[in-house]
């Protein structure tokens, strides 16, 4: 089993390109089961996760063209790579989404709406992913039973038909549901009739999924608001979309500047994705400077801990709580996280006190101590986002740190020791047995 190993304790100064969200990147590439004619999407970032969604895809007929191009400047179609990928749906050919796929992502359940609408009927496992508490898929099935979905559970299958195709409905969301939305959202745009999303999430891969959809011809109205109102159309059409920018691993390479107390410029990336995150760290002292595609991030010590608590979006995101809390860790003072998001997020502490961080959890809080030096150690990533807390704490170290598991991280951080490396960091690879 690979694992990654890091020398830490050295400020990291450098550039790091910012790749397209994970996270878009999913629902993006469902959205191709929606039409006959081809999504060329662009920004595409190179992960594990990805390329279980192409095998998922691909099983189902859609065609799948990859291509690495010239890194554009321009934002609206930029990639650290340049990479893009072609969807044909024409041939949809197969409706079952199966165990052996599904158990690895649970954005798979995203195919269960696109299906439903296009061929009328779906068969799709119940899905796996993280072990981060329980994430059911009750709001997406409920929802779709509001179109006129028939939908049973057996033996570990979705199993769902809309003989009479989907109707548009009211649909008020109990709890906000990034996946349900986006499930909703593709179902939606070709079922009959008007259908209203209320307590839709907000996040910005909503607004990517949405604004892809009236690309290829939906009538989508409300982006970026917790209402949605779809108006079905008969057929959607081929268009040209770019993923936005990841704004967790954004995020991500934010906090490893200020757990260094270097300085990063990081490129073909936007503050307004990740507001929350970069104006706590403006509070706890660190500096943020906008530049023409992206922003520096630098820290000098003396930062200050301060408390926070994840929401759906725009308020501070889940999938940071992890490597805040590893920052918080170098800050002085006390800081305090609270979880609402998912109730066992906080799998990561244990490993994270095999550094010296002094941290105690109280149901959903984490209190942290700031300490005056942390101390690599060998760990184990429990998930992808804990993962990359544990590189965090690795990274601002004193000594060795061994991160074991780091399948976790490939799911999520594109060509991550390159791009720490590429800024100082003494981190590599280690093949195992």
């Amino acid at each position: 089993m690979e694992a990654i190993r890091i020398q830490g304790g050295v400020p990291l100064y450098g550039e790091i390109t910012i790749g397209g969200a994970k996270n878009a990147a999913l629902p993006l590439m469902v959205a191709g089961i929606l039409s006959d004619e081809p999504l060329i999407l662009t920004n595409m970032p190179e992960l594990a996760d990805i390329d279980t969604m192409v095998n998922l895809l691909r099983q189902h007929g859609v065609q799948i063209d990859q291509s690495v191009g010239k890194v554009s400047n321009n934002l609206s179609d930029a990639g650290a790579t340049g990479r893009t990928m072609t969807l044909a749906g024409g041939n949809i050919t197969n409706v079952t989404a199966p165990y052996d796929l599904v158990r690895r992502m649970r954005a798979s359940i995203l195919v269960l709406g696109p299906l439903l609408a296009r061929k009328g009927e779906a068969k799709v496992s119940l899905p796996g992913g993280c072990a981060i508490g329980t994430r059911p898929v009750d709001l997406h099935l409920k929802a779709l039973e509001s179109l006129g979905a028939r939908i049973a559970l057996k033996e570990g299958y979705i199993q769902a038909s809309a003989p009479h195709g989907l109707k548009g409905a009211n649909i008020v969301f109990p709890k906000v549901s990034v996946g349900a939305t986006e499930n909703l959202l593709m179902a939606a745009a070709l079922a009959d009739g008007v259908t209203v999303l209320e307590n839709a999430a907000r996040e910005p891969e909503i607004t990517n999924i949405a604004e892809c959809l009236n690309a290829m011809g939906a009538q989508i109205t409300g982006l970026g608001t917790g209402t949605l109102r779809i108006k079905g159309v008969k057929s959607l059409n081929g268009a040209r979309v770019a993923v936005i920018p990841d704004r967790i691993e954004t995020g991500t390479y934010a906090i490893a500047a200020a757990i260094t107390r270097g300085r990063i410029v990081l490129k073909g990336t936007r503050y307004d994705l990740l507001e929350s995150v970069l104006d706590a760290m403006r509070q706890i002292g660190v500096i943020i400077e906008a530049t023409d595609d992206g922003f520096t991030v630098s820290a000098e010590n003396g930062l200050l801990g301060i408390d926070v608590m994840t929401e759906p979006f725009p308020g501070f995101p889940t999938d940071m709580q992890a490597q805040w809390m590893a920052l918080m860790a170098t800050a002085t003072g006390a800081a305090m996280i609270t979880e609402t998001i998912f109730e066992n997020r906080f799998m990561h502490v244990p490993e994270l006190t095999r550094f010296g961080v002094d941290v105690n959890v109280h149901g959903a809080s984490a209190i942290i101590r700031g300490v005056e030096k942390l101390s690599g150690a060998p760990v184990m990533a429990t998930d992808l986002r804990a993962s990359s807390s544990l590189v965090l704490a690795g990274l601002a170290a004193v000594g060795e740190t061994f991160v074991n598991r780091v399948y976790h991280l490939d799911r999520g951080y594109e060509r991550l020791e390159e791009k720490l490396g590429a800024c100082g960091a003494r981190i590599e690879r280690l093949s195992g047995a």
